[in-house]
Order: C-alpha cells, then sequence, then structure tokens
C-alpha cells in the first residue's frame, strides 16, 4: 500500500481566530474575574502586550492559537509547552509538533509586566488563554469571555506530545478530539483557525502530484490551487502557504466557503467539507458566519477548561520558560 510521505515522517504538526458571548461564572472550577481582587489589572495587561504585537505582526493571531491548541492537547491547559529544554533534560519544545510554534516572546512579555505588577500572580496558563482570546478579536473574530484561575504544570515532557496530523481523516482525527473530551462540532469549528493560519509545502505536496501512487494530483483539489501551490512550493524547500486563500488574516467564515470550492490545502480540511458526517457544519458555517463565530467562541471556552489544573495544584511560575526553584525544606 502506497503511504503519502507526509505520513512516513515523524514529525507531525497541526496548524491551527465582536460580539460577547456569556459565560457560567464558575467553569470547571475556573472562574470568571479570577484576578479581580488579586491583580485587577492582569486581562488589561495581557490585552496591551497582544494588541501591540497584533500591529506589529497580524501573524500572531494563528501563532497564539497553535500555541494554545498544541498546550491544551498535551497534558491539558497548563503551559507546559513554554518550558525551555535544557543540557540535562528536553521539553515539549523539543518535539516534532512544537518545534515550529512561535510566539512565546509575547507570553514573556506579558509575564514580565504582570510580576512587576503583581508578583507570582498570574499563571502563564491563564496568559496563553487571555493572550490568544485577545488576538482572535483583534483578528475580526468574537470577543469572547474567558474564565481564569489555571494553575500552571510541573510537567514538560517531548514523549507526551501527541497531536493530529494534517493527512488524517475526520474519523482519525475526531479520536484526538473525544480523547480531550471534545465533540464532533467542536473540531469542525476548531480547525477554522485555520482561517489564519499557514502550512508549509511538505505538509500538502504529496497531494500536488503523486497521490497516494497515481501519479496524479488529488482529485478532490481544485486544479486552479494545484498550479498555484505548485508555484509557491517550487520557490523553495521551506515554502509556506495560506490554508485560506481569501482572507488571509482574518478570523471569518471563508475558509469553509474555501474548502466547499475544493480549495482545501490540508487533507484534513478538505476532508470536512467531503465527510458526511461533517459537511453539514462546514455548510451551515460557510453560509453563516455570525453561527461559526458563535459556535467557535464556545469551542475555544471549551477547549481552554481541558485538564486544567486548580487550586493548589500545579504552581505560579515566576518565568514561564523555566519551573520555579523548588524550596528547600528546613
Amino acid at each position: 500500500m502506497y503511504i503519502p510521505r507526509i505520513m512516513q515522517m515523524k514529525i507531525t504538526r497541526f496548524l491551527v481566530f465582536f460580539f460577547a458571548l456569556p459565560l457560567p461564572l464558575v467553569l470547571a472550577d475556573l472562574q470568571v474575574g479570577f484576578y479581580k481582587s488579586t491583580c485587577p489589572q492582569a486581562e488589561s495587561i495581557v490585552q496591551q502586550v497582544v494588541q501591540a504585537e497584533f500591529y506589529r505582526d497580524r501573524s500572531i493571531t494563528a501563532a497564539l492559537l497553535r500555541m494554545h491548541f498544541h498546550d491544551c492537547f498535551v497534558r491539558g491547559c497548563d503551559a507546559s509547552i513554554l518550558i525551555d529544554s535544557t543540557s540535562e533534560k528536553a521539553s515539549e519544545k523539543d518535539a516534532g509538533p512544537n518545534q515550529t510554534v512561535r510566539g512565546f516572546e509575547v507570553i514573556d512579555n506579558a509575564k514580565k509586566r504582570l510580576e512587576a505588577a503583581c508578583p507570582s500572580t498570574v499563571s502563564c496558563a491563564d496568559i496563553i488563554t487571555l493572550a490568544t482570546r485577545d488576538a482572535v478579536a483583534l483578528a475580526g473574530g468574537p470577543n469572547y469571555t474567558s474564565a481564569t484561575g489555571r494553575r500552571d504544570g510541573l510537567v514538560s515532557d517531548p514523549e507526551q506530545v501527541l497531536l493530529p496530523g494534517p493527512a488524517l481523516s475526520v474519523s482519525g482525527a475526531l479520536q484526538f478530539f473525544t480523547a480531550k473530551g471534545m465533540a464532533l462540532n467542536d473540531m469542525v469549528t476548531l480547525l477554522g483557525a485555520h482561517s489564519v493560519g499557514v502550512a508549509h509545502c511538505f505538509f500538502f505536496d504529496y497531494r500536488l502530484s503523486n497521490y497516494e501512487g497515481s501519479g496524479a494530483p488529488d482529485p478532490s483539489m481544485d486544479p486552479a490551487l494545484i498550479a498555484k501551490l505548485n508555484m509557491t512550493c517550487a520557490r523553495n524547500a521551506g515554502a509556506t502557504a495560506f490554508l485560506d486563500q481569501s482572507t488571509s488574516f482574518a478570523m471569518d467564515n471563508q475558509f469553509f466557503k474555501q474548502i466547499l470550492l475544493r480549495k482545501g490545502v490540508l487533507q484534513i480540511d478538505q476532508e470536512l467539507a467531503l465527510d458526511n458526517s461533517t459537511a453539514r457544519f462546514v455548510s451551515g458555517f460557510a453560509s453563516n458566519g455570525v453561527v461559526f463565530h458563535q459556535s467557535f467562541a464556545k469551542a475555544m471556552i471549551k477547549l481552554g477548561s481541558v485538564q486544567v489544573l486548580v487550586g493548589k495544584a500545579g504552581e505560579i511560575r515566576k518565568n514561564c520558560r523555566v519551573f520555579n526553584t523548588p524550596k528547600k525544606s528546613k
């Protein structure tokens, strides 16, 4: 059986957007306004840092969305992805899927300002969640309310990084989502984050010519898109392509309209429009951007509550890149 090159790769990466939605005051032991008394300016500080970066580089929305997803899908939303590797021990950053995750400096900047204002109070896990929410809104996506109160994890192990790859089928990808308590509609909705993402050519070039050993391109891909992507990928080995060929920096529903036109760059994206179990969600989002925004906000809130540490679990890191130094017993 012919296996596409991308399926043979050890590295699997997943790429991964204004109206307020009501949110319960408590969600999985998280609380809206958790820092109201301990650090009342916490959310505004994060927002200011993200806003400054967004005006400098609009691609930060896609970067933070990907960081948030990769963090929450490994041991839950505990900022374990932020830990730097050392000569003695590798961290999640060393895992194949995370080697192109970026945006860490945004989290660092926010943490530095928060430590100056409220030392040892705001978790790095909450910073990721808040920063992603703010970046989504800046890109024209939903402006939703995020509950906070997460604690930072004490483990960052590259061997535990298992993420859905871009060449999976709908059923294959869904297994990863259901394992985290996410439903089929959540998966389709969250893949809508590809409205602002990019993919390296080696994630999809197998679709452009000898698809599954046929000697021809993937028949499910629009011929004009194939020609365009072939030109893009011929430029250099590290070339990238926008996953939404229409409004590449806007968090809108154009991505779903594109895949209905067979313009899905990644195989999993195109499969969403072709699979009977997900096609209805795709059509619904493509025809109604407001519904997509509402669904996206709910799915992001749900994602942000996956396996969170609360109460006295974990820690509040002083530096998001390193675990706190253990206190010596007297």
